[in-house]
């Protein structure tokens, strides 16, 4: 028997289609990507989470020689404001990177690992996390929740 999953998101053609506070996040996560470290695949990620009080912590990939020790942008950025503000809910997030090899005109998703991290405070928090993803350039996809992104996790996993 074969059954499916459906997920949602919203795709917008330009920043400006945005609601201004995912603008304003989404802004923070390209002017963090541009402190990316990351020497060796020269792709800078950048990453901003809006947490219950309106603050805005970002974060970008930190590479290193011994890969893989580094560390994404998504993790940094989550990580960071759970620390700064244990006590918040994380509201959304907004993802962004850019090559300097070549254009990145599709949105960039987190890998697996950022996605369970991330489904996780979702959980914490008993509310969905809402993910704004975009490349340097193009479309930018918005979806309501984390499980969008991990859709057995919610089937299975709670």
């Amino acid at each position: 028997m074969q059954q499916t999953i459906n997920i949602s998101y919203d795709v917008f053609e330009r920043l400006e289609g945005l609601p201004s506070d995912d603008q304003k996040l989404l802004k923070a996560a390209t002017e963090a990507a541009k402190g990316a470290y990351a020497p060796y695949s020269k792709f800078h990620v950048g990453s901003a989470v809006l947490v219950e009080n309106g603050d805005i912590v970002v974060g970008n990939n930190q590479e290193n020689l011994a890969y893989p020790s580094g560390l994404c942008a998504e993790r940094v950025a989550a990580f960071s404001a759970s620390a700064l503000h244990p006590d918040q809910k994380l509201m959304a997030i907004a993802i962004t990177a850019f090559s300097e090899d070549f254009t990145t005109d599709k949105p960039v998703p987190p890998c697996g690992a950022c996605r369970q991290v991330l489904i996780e405070y979702e959980i914490r928090d008993n509310q969905p996390m809402r993910c704004i993803l975009r490349g340097s350039t193009g479309q930018i996809f918005v979806f309501h929740s984390i499980r969008d992104l991990l859709p057995l996790q919610g089937k299975f996993f709670g």
